[in-house]
């Protein structure tokens, strides 16, 4: 297949070759949509992934790779399962925009979330370990790895509510009356802030998780495009929405049997976070 590449990939070779030395490159691209455009990248020995700010307009803050580069840094010595940032180029040159790489893990990404090919007790394990890797997540202290200034602690809901109705309003995309309504109703209806912070992923579930090949472990938490210093119940419910949306709405899992499945239920889930 084309490789579709937004850069010229002689330019990344040289650029990796006066790192690491001359050696052979091949590069793949993966992903798509509004994400941050994603390589793989094979150079030598070395397995990377490649992530760059896309080229051309974007919206105010979006595709901050910095920020991601900074996140996977300061998690990388913690037990919070992150890929292990390699290096982080803020010029244009040579690839258009910054970018950045970061070790390329072996394991399974699971984007169905009843999780066909598996039995009961593996859905069950896969789920738990999904609640286990949030919950190391949030028990990271901020502060104690130089993130203190990631964001702005409290009022995290109110924030996020202005941002996306801002990223909305940005957007050249028609207009959709149900979500401007929707919009307007939320800063109506928004929970108190009990004043919690913790790291917040912005997008955690399944999908955003790669686990060990054999095992029910998470070995990597992607996609850090959205992380900030939040409300750690925020990534929480963010996630549990799998139990309210259907699979052909964003991929649910309600009106599954989980009894059936063995996939947790909500409230199990819940527990084993806060176990």
């Amino acid at each position: 297949m084309p490789l579709n590449a937004d850069f010229d990939p002689a330019a990344l070779k040289g650029f990796l070759a006066n790192r690491f030395g001359d050696a052979a490159m091949t590069l793949e691209r993966i992903g798509g949509g509004q994400s941050n455009p994603t390589y793989f990248v094979d150079y030598g020995a070395h397995r990377m992934v490649l992530r760059k700010k896309p080229a051309g307009p974007i919206l105010s803050g979006a595709h901050a790779v910095d920020r991601e580069f900074r996140v996977l840094e300061a998690l990388a010595p913690t037990s919070v399962p992150v890929p292990r940032p390699v290096l982080y180029h803020a010029g244009v040159e040579p690839l258009g925009t910054p970018f950045y790489l970061m070790e390329r893990l072996d394991g399974r990404v699971f984007h169905d979330c009843s999780l066909p090919g598996l039995v009961p007790a593996e859905r069950r394990a896969i789920y738990f370990g999904m609640a286990e890797a949030m919950a190391r997540l949030h028990a990271v202290r901020p502060d104690a790895v130089g993130l203190g200034d990631y964001g702005r602690p409290g009022n995290y809901f109110e924030r996020q509510i202005g941002r996306w109705t801002r990223q909305l309003r940005e957007s050249p995309s028609d207009r959709i009356p149900a979500l401007e309504a929707v919009a307007d109703w939320l800063p109506q209806h928004m929970p108190a802030d009990d004043g919690r912070v913790s790291i917040a992923h912005g997008d955690f579930r399944l999908g955003n998780l790669l686990f060990h090949p054999d095992k029910p472990e998470v070995i990597g938490i992607l996609d850090w495009e959205l992380s900030t210093i939040g409300h750690p119940l925020a990534d929480l419910g963010f996630c549990s929405m799998t139990w309210h949306s259907t699979p052909d709405e964003y991929g649910g899992i309600l009106g599954l049997d989980h009894a059936a499945l063995g996939i947790p239920s909500q409230r199990k889930f819940l527990d084993h976070y806060f176990a």
